[in-house]
């Protein structure tokens, strides 16, 4: 099967070097660009790449759009801070020859602080990017968009890697403003909030990564992630409140 590999950026050019080299095995890449000024479009069009320029749509439209720009039907969706392992890059070549399943997952592993983390949200971090578009599609969530499919996904061999914070001012910068999106999108929806949520959904989030999941076994890196994590648990529904009291819900 030939596979075209599809992602969004957005100044992206110091990540994506990186992600277009591990993806050399690929028949085709499709970069679909939402106006940068880094230098991005050049650097994909130097790697090989077809650039499609699009407005921003929210993360799971922008996806869509570019898996519908593919030349091929299956496709492999990746973030420009992500780099395929030799290892899926192998399995993926050889799941490919002959497809059990629509669907694939891989196990993503983070890099946070600059350590590789081994539990807890950092690994293996399932992900399901590998599939046939005319059996899968990206929801059209604002942030925290995911593949919907109706099948058993297969699992590849190999890590995802993803580097997932240069520096921990700006990691914390994309946090907010995926909590500001998450709540934007309940708002939407007509969801509530309250002190329920503020409490509990933190602490069952810590308890689930940094106990149940051992995520204490990362150290100081492994802390640090959960208990962001946990924060966005808390923000999310505290900006979904205040947006409810401004309507007067």
């Amino acid at each position: 099967m030939s596979l075209s590999v599809v992602l969004i950026t957005h100044n992206a050019a110091a990540q994506l070097a990186e992600c277009l080299a591990s993806v050399a095995f690929a028949d085709e890449v499709v970069v679909v660009d939402s106006g940068s000024t880094d230098g991005t479009v050049a650097l994909a069009e130097r790697y090989g790449a077809r650039v499609v320029a699009k407005e921003w749509l929210g993360y799971g439209r922008q996806k869509q759009f570019a898996v519908e720009q593919a030349a091929n039907d299956w496709v492999l969706c990746l973030d420009a801070d992500e780099r395929v392992s030799r290892e899926l890059a192998a399995s993926l070549v050889r799941v490919l020859e002959a497809p059990a399943a629509p669907v694939y997952r891989m196990a993503r592993r983070n890099r946070f602080l600059g350590r590789w983390l081994e539990h807890g949200e950092g690994y293996p971090d399932w992900s399901l990017r590998l599939f046939d578009r005319r059996q899968a599609r990206w929801s059209d969530d604002m942030v925290h968009e995911k593949v919907l499919y109706a099948v058993t996904p297969g699992t590849l061999e190999g890590d995802l890697l993803h580097e997932s914070a240069e520096d921990l001012a700006r990691y914390l910068d994309k946090q907010n403003r995926y909590t500001t999106l998450a709540a934007e999108d309940l708002h939407r929806r007509g969801r509530r909030a309250g002190m329920t949520e503020l409490l509990l959904s933190p602490l069952t989030r810590f308890l689930k990564f940094y106990v149940l999941r051992l995520g204490f076994l990362d150290g100081l890196p492994g802390l640090a992630h959960v208990a962001i994590g946990c924060m966005n648990s808390f923000m999310k529904y505290a900006k979904l409140i205040e947006l409810n009291r401004a309507q007067g819900k």
